[in-house]
């Protein structure tokens, strides 16, 4: 008996978009492909991370997350564990990463789908723009990149079509269990430590728009003062990537070694993997 399919999710946390572009274009391109409808599931912002998600064994869901320190977001884990329900739902883990590696961010993500109650099906690692950086890897997800993840989408629904019972975990690049978090290095090579690195705003600039308040992933910055960091900041450039006036930046010593070393050391073409 064939494995039923009604919908194709695009799920996904994704603060600057290399993520969203990856993920939903993934989702669009299989329900395209097997003639289902697509919904999108967006957790970036913090008011979308409140209610509980169940989804229905005839979901086929692709999750998208941005590889942080080669690993998923330790800021988002503790939601991703508690907040959603499988049900036996098909799933697709997607580890999108600056250029350097995603280590192992994709075997975590796998495990926590899993764990879940999703049944992973396939995995992929998919190189994007550096969300530190105006250079390394500059323009992608490029349009070679979507060509290969069109392909994948393809070899995805053809999977699909052929399953008749629920498969095994899909195996995937990684250490299993996860065990460490990459440590950031600088130019000198020696590890850097930039955790209480903020932006900074240039109030001459600043025109006061609030698109860096309500992009903010973790809801940090003052909604009456954009040059105040109230709350956790996670480094994800939101607030500098997202600001029209180009007013936000990050001037931390540590932290700009480290961007410096990543542009250095890895502007190499990292090419996506794709597991199925």
């Amino acid at each position: 008996m064939k494995v039923e399919i009604n919908k194709v999710w695009a799920v996904y946390f994704s603060p600057v978009g290399n993520t969203e572009k990856t993920v939903v274009s993934l989702a669009a391109a299989i329900g395209e492909k097997l003639n289902l409808p697509v919904e999108k599931l967006d957790y970036t912002l913090p008011a979308a991370r409140e209610a509980m998600n169940t989804f229905n064994k005839t979901d086929l869901v692709i999750w998208g997350i941005p590889v942080y320190a080669g690993r998923i977001p330790n800021k988002l884990l503790p939601y991703v564990q508690s907040h959603f329900i499988g049900n036996d739902a098909l799933a697709v883990p997607v580890a999108v990463f600056g250029n350097r590696n995603f280590d192992d961010a994709l075997i975590e993500l796998r495990n926590i789908l899993e764990a879940n109650g999703f049944h992973t099906i396939a995995g992929a690692g998919v190189a994007a723009q550096h969300a530190f950086s105006t250079v390394l890897a500059a323009g992608r997800p490029d349009q070679t990149d979507m060509e290969k993840v069109k392909e994948f989408a393809t070899k995805i629904a053809e999977k699909v079509d052929t399953l008749k019972t629920l498969p095994q975990p899909i195996d995937v690049k990684g250490t299993n269990p996860p065990e460490v978090y990459y440590t950031p290095k600088g130019l000198d090579g020696k590890p850097t430590v930039f955790l209480k690195a903020k932006p900074k705003t240039d109030m001459e600039k600043c025109n006061h728009c609030g698109i860096c308040i309500r992009r903010c992933p973790m809801g940090s910055i003052n909604p009456n003062d954009p040059s105040d960091i109230i709350g956790i900041c996670i480094k994800c450039h939101a607030c500098v990537k997202r600001c029209p006036q180009d007013a936000k930046y990050f001037d931390d010593e540590q932290f700009t070694s480290h961007k410096l070393m990543l542009e250095r050391d890895f502007a190499r073409r990292a090419e996506p993997l794709f597991f199925i």
